[in-house]
This record gives C-alpha cells, structure tokens and sequence, in this order.
C-alpha cells in the first residue's frame, strides 16, 4: 500500500513526539541524582566478584544490556534470569557479589527469591525503580529512583521512557565505574579483540615493519644510493640517521620532487630530507597512527616508529632510533582504516 505525504508527516510527528518524551525522562533523571547513585558507584566498585544484573520482562531485557556493558568495561557481571534464579541459578549469586535489580513498579514477584537470597548471604542489593515506597525498594541497601515521567507509548502502558531511563542509568554507572577504577583504551580492547573497535586498539608494534625491512640510510649516503634502499624497500621514504642510529629526516616522494635537478643523484641524503619528521611510540594505538598520518594539511602514507630515548625524550617528535615503519595498507589491511 502506498504512503500519502499526510500519513508520512504523522509518523514523524509521532517519531519526534516520541524522542522528546524520552529525553524529557533522561534530563529528569540526570537532575533527580543524587547521593544514591555515588554510593552505588562506590558499592559496586567495592565488590570482590561480579555484579548480578536482573529484572523480568523489558526491565530483563535492559538488564541484560547492562550486565554486558559493565563486563566490557571492566566490571565482571552477568545477568541472571529472575525465575530461573527461583529454579537452581540462584547457585550462580556467590558471596562478594552484588545485585543490581531492576523492576519499574518494585513489585514483581519474580525477583523475591532473588531478592531474599542477596538478603540471606548479606549480598549489596541495588534497586533501580520508579517507586520508593515498593517491596524492591524497602528490601533494597540503595535504591536508584527513576522520575515519575509518563510512558511515550499514547496509552501510557507500554515500557518505552522507563526502559529508556533504567538504559541511561546503566550506562551511568558503568562510565562512572570505568572512570573511577582509571580503566584504558588498552584495557578495552583486552574486552574487545574481534572488529574495527578492536583493530583500531591494536597497538602500533603489531602492525609494523621491522628489522631489515627498515628503509633507512644516512646523511652523508648519496641520492643514488639512497634511492636504490628506497625502491628496495617499497614503502615510498627513507628514514634519515645520525651516527647514534636517531632518526633525523626523513625523504618522500615530495622531497625528490622539490629538489630534482641534474644535481639531484649526486647530493647528500642529507641536504634531501626534511627533519624531525613525525613518528609514533611502539605501544601508541594504531588509531592514534592513523590520526597521525591523516589529521594533517600534509598527509602522510607511511609513519617511523621510534623508541623513546633514555633521557626521556618525547615521543612523536622524530628523536628516538627507528624500530619500526608503518604504512597505511597497514592500517588498511588491519580493518583501522
């Protein structure tokens, strides 16, 4: 059947009504935090083993979605069903655990095992509720309050801002976890080896070139010479060394343009490059190099990786002896790019 322009703007009306109510409940959430949401954060960053996620219904679903955000950030957890809890996965809850329960009404009868075993092993429970007088959350040790906003479904029934709002404050927390416990890019990826998000966390050194397949020379090597490595090694430059192994210049396709003449092949490498060209460190992420190579008005296709000096040089600066090179079929190949 065919869509009339009139049908259209009503479900664009509908759409955007819809977005406003749910950030409507997301900025009363954020206004309604209070102290509760810090000694959460600390309770759960105080917990020796993991944090129990869970809730029934769309509460169960955003559960789920919380319990994995908070495992790929550093904070080990899981998400147990509430009544599977009630028919042996209660034995997955072990002492050091939190629990994290989430139940818009406070009342689902699905979580009262769950509930009263935290109790029984002295278990942190945290509620996230929209009531504060419910069963949930008198049982609960903190109780995480979500604003009494209306649903954005037109009949008010169908959990859509709620679920918004307990997603928000998941997210919330996690960050504010992450942030606390000081948790890196590296210690991201160790959680997310596979994809792009995973090959632009790779670190430099396990994309480079190295050993021999360094096109180095130095500054007193000839152009005719120098250009000889630089079509051997294929990778478009010449890294340029001092009597230390530093890197000091560097030569590119665009350095042998501006200086061609009939001149050019017998001149020092030297007089050829450009100093202190760019490079990275060995353990920098490859997309940092590849911010380095493109996020320029001179872009670059291949990067010297250098090894900080001893006397604690910055990195990144073209000082330091070349260890490695990375091109940008490299970064390409990787999935980085």
């Amino acid at each position: 059947m065919s869509v009339t322009l009139t049908e259209t703007e009503d479900a664009l009306t509908t759409a955007r009504a819809v977005l406003a109510s749910e950030v409507d409940g997301i900025e009363a959430l954020a206004a309604a935090l209070d102290g509760g949401f810090r000694r959460a954060v600390e309770t759960l960053a105080a917990v020796s083993g993991r944090v129990v996620v869970s809730g029934m219904g769309k509460s169960g679903h955003i559960g789920r979605k919380i319990a994995a955000t908070l495992a790929s950030t550093g904070t080990p957890s899981l998400f147990v069903h509430p009544a599977e809890a009630s028919h042996g996965d209660l034995g997955m809850i072990l002492p050091g655990d939190a629990v994290l329960a989430l139940s818009n009404s406070g009342e689902t009868p699905e979580l009262a095992d769950l509930v009263g075993h935290s109790r029984r092993f002295g278990l942190p429970l945290i509620a996230i509720t929209r009531e504060p007088g419910s069963a949930l959350a008198q049982q609960a040790d903190i109780v995480l309050v979500l604003p009494k906003v209306p649903e954005a479904c037109p009949m008010g029934l169908a959990p859509t801002t709620s679920t918004t709002m307990q997603l928000a404050l998941g997210d919330a927390l996690a960050v504010a976890l992450l942030t606390r416990r000081g948790f890196t890019a590296a210690d991201f990826r160790q959680f997310h080896p596979g994809g792009k998000l995973g090959a632009r966390l790779k670190r430099v050194r396990e994309l480079m070139h190295d050993g021999a397949a360094l096109p180095l020379v130095t500054p007193e090597t000839r152009m005719d010479a120098a250009l000889l490595v630089m079509t051997e090694k294929r990778f478009g430059c010449l890294g340029v060394v001092d009597d230390a192994g530093r890197l000091i210049g560097v030569i590119t396709d665009g350095d042998l343009r501006r200086a061609m003449g009939p001149a050019l092949l017998a001149r020092p490498a030297g007089e050829i490059m450009t100093a202190a060209p760019r490079s990275i460190a060995p353990d920098a992420l490859a997309a940092e190099a590849l911010h380095q190579m493109t996020d320029s008005e001179r872009p670059i296709t291949a990067l010297f990786v250098v090894a900080p000096m001893a006397d604690g040089a910055a990195e990144g600066v073209g000082e330091g002896v070349p260890i490695g090179i990375l091109h940008i079929h490299d970064l390409l190949r990787a999935g980085v790019a």
